[in-house]
C-alpha cells in the first residue's frame, strides 16, 4: 500500500507517537518554571496577580503532566515490542539511561508533585514554593537523561561491541557525546520558548475580547519579555549546534542543504527554497544565494560544505524532508524574534496591550514554538537517517520484523485512540485557556496562599468555585 513496507509503518507508528509526546514535555518544561517563577515573585512581592497566574496554570500544568506521562509510557514500550533488535544490540545504553530518568527526575517529581498541585492549602508558603522548584528542576532532569540517550544515537562513544551487542565502557564519554551539550540547550531553550509562546497567545485571546486585567497584562508582558531575550538565545545555540553536526553528521547538513555536489574550489551557496529530488539527485526550482551556506555553516567565504554525492546513496537521509522541516522550523524562529522586537517596540509605546494587529500575530503564534519543535525534531531524526544508532546500526536492521498487517493495525489503533483520547485532553486544556485567570475584581483582596483558603486546592477543575467557601480568609502559617 502506498510502497510501503513494514518497516516503514513502524517508523510512522514511533514517529506518530513521539510526535504527540514531544509536544507535552515540551509545555511540562516551560510551565514548571513559569510557575516556579511566578509563585517566587509573589513570595517576594506580595502581589496577587502572581498568585492568581499561579492558580491558573497550574490547572493546564496538570493536565499536560498526565497526557506526557501517558504519551511517554506507550512510546517507551515500542522499544521492546517494534524496535526488539535495537534494545538487544544497545539497551546496555539506553536501559541504564531512561532507568536514570526515573531514579532521579520521576521520583523527584512524583516526591513533589502532590504537594505542588493539592498542598496549597495544607503546608506553608516556603514548603509549597520549594515543591514548586523542585517540579521544575525534576523536568530539566528528565530533559537531561533523554537528551543523553538520544545523543548518544546520534553520536556514540564510549563503548565496545562484543558479541553483536553494545558494552559500556566509560559511561561520562557514553553520557556527555559531542553533541550532548548543544542538543541539551537546543531542546530545554525550545521548551522555554513554546511555552512563552503559548502563555503570550492565551493573554492575546483574552485581550482580544475585551478581557482586560492585571493578571492578563502580566501574562502577555511575561511572555513577550521571554521571547525577546530567549529567541535570539536560541538562533545562536541553533548556529553552534550545526557547527557540532557538520563535524560529526556532515551528510545530515549536506541533506539539510540540499546540497548534492561542489564546484571546483568555489564556496557552496545557500539554497534558500528549491526542491530536492532524491532519485534525479539535484534540488530542483533552487533559489541560491551565493557564498553564504560556506558562510553560515563554516564562517569562512572559501571553505565547502559536505555534498551529498559524497556519500554512498544508501547512506544518504530523505532531503526531501529535512530540506523543508528545517525551513520550516528556521523561519517559525525569525518570526519568533521579530514578535519579540515588536513587543519591545510597542512596549516603549505604551501600546503593547492596545495594538491589535500585535495581538493577532501574538494569538496566531500560540502554536508556533510546538510546531518548531517537531520541525526540528523531523530534522533531527530523518536527518539520522539509515542509521539508528549512527554509524554503528541501520534502522532497516533495529526493527522486530513484523509483517505489514501487524504494523497497519496497530497503527491503525494507535492513530484512533491518540486522536480520540489526546484531543479529548487537549480540548480540555483549552476551556481552561479559555476561562482565563481567576481575579477578584473589585473586591478586597489578602496575601492567600499555602495554608489559607482563598483559592481551592483542585488544579484540575475547570468549574466554578463558588461553592468552595469564602476566598478571603487569610491565615498566616509559615514553615
Amino acid at each position: 500500500m502506498f510502497g510501503l513496507e513494514a518497516l516503514d509503518l513502524a517508523r510512522i507508528q514511533f514517529a506518530f507517537t513521539i510526535s504527540f509526546h514531544i509536544l507535552f514535555p515540551a509545555i511540562t518544561i516551560g510551565l514548571a518554571s513559569y510557575l516556579a517563577v511566578l509563585e517566587g515573585l509573589w513570595l517576594k512581592t506580595h502581589n496577587d496577580t502572581y498568585r492568581d497566574l499561579y492558580h491558573f496554570w497550574s490547572k493546564i500544568f496538570a493536565v499536560n503532566f498526565g497526557m506526557g506521562v501517558v504519551s511517554g509510557l506507550v512510546m517507551a514500550y515500542q522499544f521492546g515490542t517494534n524496535w526488539s533488535r535495537f534494545s538487544d544490540f544497545a539497551g546496555s545504553v539506553t536501559g541504564p539511561l531512561l532507568t536514570y530518568e526515573v531514579l532521579t527526575a520521576f521520583f523527584l517529581e512524583a516526591g513533589f508533585l502532590g504537594v505542588m498541585l493539592f498542598g496549597w492549602n495544607k503546608v506553608g508558603r516556603k514548603l509549597h514554593f520549594f515543591a514548586t522548584v523542585m517540579v521544575a528542576i525534576g523536568t530539566l532532569i528528565s530533559t537531561f537523561w533523554i537528551l543523553a540517550s538520544n545523543s548518544w544515537m546520534q553520536t556514540p562513544q564510549g563503548y565496545e561491541i562484543i558479541n553483536g551487542q553494545v558494552i559500556p565502557v566509560d559511561w561520562l564519554a557514553i553520557i556527555f557525546t559531542p553533541s550532548f551539550p548543544y542538543r541539551l540547550m537546543h531542546m530545554a531553550t525550545a521548551a522555554f520558548v513554546a511555552t512563552a509562546f503559548f502563555v503570550g497567545s492565551s493573554a492575546a485571546w483574552h485581550l482580544l475580547r475585551g478581557k482586560d486585567n492585571p493578571a492578563i497584562r502580566t501574562m502577555l508582558s511575561m511572555a513577550m519579555w521571554m521571547a525577546l531575550i530567549v529567541a535570539p538565545i536560541q538562533a545562536v545555540i541553533g548556529d553552534f549546534h550545526g557547527l557540532n553536526t557538520l563535524k560529526h553528521q556532515p551528510a545530515k547538513i549536506a541533506a539539510i542543504e540540499g546540497h548534492w555536489e561542489n564546484v571546483g574550489d568555489e564556496p557552496t551557496p545557500l539554497i534558500l527554497f528549491g526542491w530536492p529530488d532524491m532519485k534525479a539527485e539535484k534540488t530542483k526550482f533552487a533559489v541560491e544565494i551565493p557564498y553564504l551556506g560556506s558562510l553560515i555553516l563554516t564562517h569562512t567565504m572559501d571553505k565547502q560544505v559536505p555534498a551529498l554525492k559524497e556519500f554512498p546513496p544508501e547512506d544518504r537521509p530523505n532531503s526531501t524532508i529535512v530540506f523543508w522541516s528545517f525551513r520550516i522550523m528556521v523561519g517559525l524562529g525569525f518570526l519568533m524574534i521579530f514578535t519579540g522586537l515588536w513587543s519591545l517596540w510597542l512596549r516603549k509605546r505604551d501600546k503593547l496591550y492596545t495594538s491589535r494587529p500585535f495581538l493577532y500575530l501574538a494569538l496566531w503564534m500560540g502554536p508556533s514554538g510546538l510546531i518548531a519543535i517537531l520541525a526540528g525534531w523531523f530534522t533531527t531524526e530523518i536527518g539520522r537517517q539509515p542509521w539508528v544508532v549512527y554509524g554503528l546500526m541501520r534502522t532497516a536492521d533495529a526493527s522486530s520484523g513484523h509483517s505489514f498487517v501487524q504494523m497497519s493495525i496497530t497503527l491503525i489503533m494507535f492513530v484512533v485512540v491518540y486522536f480520540a483520547l489526546f484531543g479529548a485532553g487537549l480540548g480540555y486544556m483549552m476551556r481552561l485557556v479559555r476561562k482565563g485567570p481567576k481575579v477578584d475584581e473589585g473586591k478586597e483582596t489578602n496575601e492567600g496562599g499555602p495554608g489559607q483558603k482563598r483559592t481551592p486546592a483542585r488544579p484540575l477543575s475547570a468549574a466554578d468555585d463558588n461553592g468552595d467557601g469564602d476566598h478571603n480568609h487569610s491565615l498566616n502559617k509559615e514553615i
